[in-house]
């Protein structure tokens, strides 16, 4: 759908906006000359290194390396997809996005669906409170739940005649409860795919009614079922009880992934409104692509059964290759035979959330399950343990968290309880450990500037406007001028695109071919971004210590230029006022 947003109207929006004042009422900004800091609100951190500079239209956090502009921010702040981003924006720019016909009919359909289906969510909740209701409501009030909670959820009831929703419809309704298959014509003749079960509407960030679950009454062979997949609900990518979260909430830290919707509710009536539930397969790496653009820290609760901690064995390898710096996964194992709904409510909320904060770090539950059954005390349980250890982490991105996890996983395997006193340099006489590794130390490497601003375009292609800027006005790094006018020319705004495009397109695989030649080693993402907004944002001062500190150092090969240089910079920066 972004590209039938004309381009020009996406700039001239971003020019209207005023970031500060954007992010400034979601988050607390603090002035820091002309530009704001504050405790970045993609992942956990004590120390403000978010920064915003509405001058340039672009925020970047020097932690975790989120970056963009208004509508990159909207999109990862409140979860919404492109459009929705524009629109949002557009509403407080007073802006009516300039869609082509065809854009218009798609979104005119979507609403059409969404339209229909939150009838049929009034329908259902109507149904409720009406005389057929009274056995689902006394099942309700067995559960526990209590009337604010089921209106805050919009809990239903789906009559067992077999037409009701269907015969409820006007005419106009009727055809896209058909399309979304919240009524069915498989037979030939219409029938509501729901009867005689308590529903559960699934809303989107937008609070529209997408798709529905429903909890069997009777003897059916399926307990639960969900609406099937339709042009508004895709399983796999929605979360339940995210859009009732975020307004209990005014802002999410972190969400309790649990499993059912009946979980979802009764633990927000007990205070922990932070629960929220996937569709489909929970562990898929869809749904927690899904998870993390809402929050850095999540944590998942399962069943402490066999198939409890096989589907938390799913979501921890499908979690590998997202894991990265500044993400958080717990795993939270309930006693066998417990589920949230139950426990929480015979133990009461605190002790729940005593077990929330004690969750399992993610590190430890990848150790703890595979150790299960080996005695590290023996060689050969050492040596099957990295067997089975080591596939894993090489699934994982390179960061700080896989290089502490090598380190334990060597900790572990190498027994060093029994060689702890053994001086460093005799540690290589022990074969087959590879230590290099992750116990080499990290040099710094001298990269010229031209190649740092290159590294920077591919890890955040989002920098090419400044970078040209730059380029332009020193007239150097030639070769970063050529690489973000590509980017801008492809129109490229993150990175997987970039290196998608440099794979796919011969000429610019050819064009960028030699591009890092005689790098030997990548600096790490956040030293990569930080050297370059050095160089984008030079601090005046940290460069004149960085430059008195070199002359210093070679003060006796000094020329009689670079002596006159030390002098004017031991006296200090320029004062701007003379």
């Amino acid at each position: 759908m972004s590209g039938l947003i004309p381009q020009r109207f996406v700039e001239d929006l971003l020019d209207r906006v005023d970031l500060a004042e954007l992010i400034g009422s979601r988050i607390t900004l603090k002035k820091a000359g002309a530009n704001y800091k504050a405790c970045c609100p993609f992942h956990d951190e004590k120390t403000p290194s978010f920064n915003v500079r509405p001058d340039k239209g672009f925020y970047h956090c020097f932690g975790c390396g989120a970056h963009g502009d208004a509508i990159s921010f909207i999109r990862e702040f409140e979860g919404l997809g492109f459009t929705d981003a524009v629109e949002e924006l557009a509403r407080r720019a007073g802006l009516e996005v300039p869609y082509d016909q065809a854009a218009r009919q798609e979104i005119q359909q979507a609403r059409t669906l969404t339209d229909a289906l939150d009838f049929a969510s009034r329908f259902y909740h109507s149904a409720l409170n009406a005389q057929q209701g009274s056995f689902a409501r006394d099942y309700l009030r067995q559960r526990g739940l209590d009337d604010t909670i089921i209106q805050q959820y919009q809990v239903g009831y789906a009559p067992s005649t077999g037409t009701a929703l269907f015969d409820a419809a006007n005419k106009d309704l009727q055809g896209p409860l058909l399309e979304t298959g919240t009524v069915s014509d498989k037979y030939g003749r219409p029938r509501d795919l729901f009867r005689n079960r308590v529903m559960f509407p699934i809303r989107n960030s937008r609070g529209k009614t997408i798709a529905f679950g429903g909890r069997t009454l009777g003897d059916d062979k399926a307990k639960y079922i969900n609406s099937p997949e339709s042009d508004v609900f895709h399983k796999s990518r929605e979360i339940y009880g995210l859009f009732e979260a975020k307004q209990a909430l005014k802002q999410l830290d972190k969400l309790l992934v649990v499993e059912g919707y009946m979980d979802v509710i009764a633990l927000a009536q007990n205070g922990i409104h932070y629960a929220v539930a996937t569709l489909g397969t929970a562990t898929n790496q869809d749904s927690l692509t899904a998870l993390l653009r809402q929050v850095r820290h999540i944590v998942f609760c399962f069943d402490g059964d066999q198939a409890g901690f096989r589907a938390a064995d799913r979501a921890m390898e499908n979690a590998l290759e997202l894991m990265a710096d500044g993400l958080h996964l717990q795993f939270l194992m309930l006693p066998e035979g417990e589920d949230p709904d139950t426990l929480i409510r015979k133990e009461g909320p605190e002790a729940f959330q005593k077990r929330v904060d004690g969750a399992t770090p993610f590190s430890r539950y990848l150790f703890d399950r595979q150790s299960e059954g080996l005695d590290l005390q023996l060689p050969e349980n050492r040596g099957e343990l990295r067997a089975r250890t080591e596939p894993l982490l090489n699934k994982m991105p390179r960061s700080t968290l896989r290089d502490a996890m090598w380190h334990e996983m060597l900790r572990l395997c190498g027994g060093r309880n029994q060689w702890q006193g053994r001086k460093p340099q005799q540690w290589g006489n022990w074969k087959g450990e590879r230590r290099d590794r992750v116990t080499e130390e990290r040099i710094d490497v001298k990269l010229s500037k031209d190649s740092i601003l290159c590294l920077a375009l591919l890890e955040a292609p989002d920098l090419a406007t400044e970078v040209t800027e730059l380029a332009r006005s020193s007239r150097q790094f030639n070769q970063a001028m050529s690489f973000a006018g590509f980017i801008l020319e492809q129109k490229i705004r993150d990175r997987k695109s970039l290196i998608t495009t440099l794979a796919t397109d011969s000429q610019a695989r050819e064009r960028f071919y030699n591009l890092f030649d005689g790098i030997e080693h990548i600096p790490t993402r956040e030293s990569t971004l930080a050297a370059a907004r050095e160089l984008l944002s030079p601090n005046e001062e940290a460069a004149r210590q960085q430059k008195l500190a070199t002359l210093l150092r070679n003060f006796s090969n000094l020329t009689a230029d670079q002596r006159q240089e030390l002098r004017e910079l031991s006296r200090g920066t320029p004062d701007n006022s003379t």
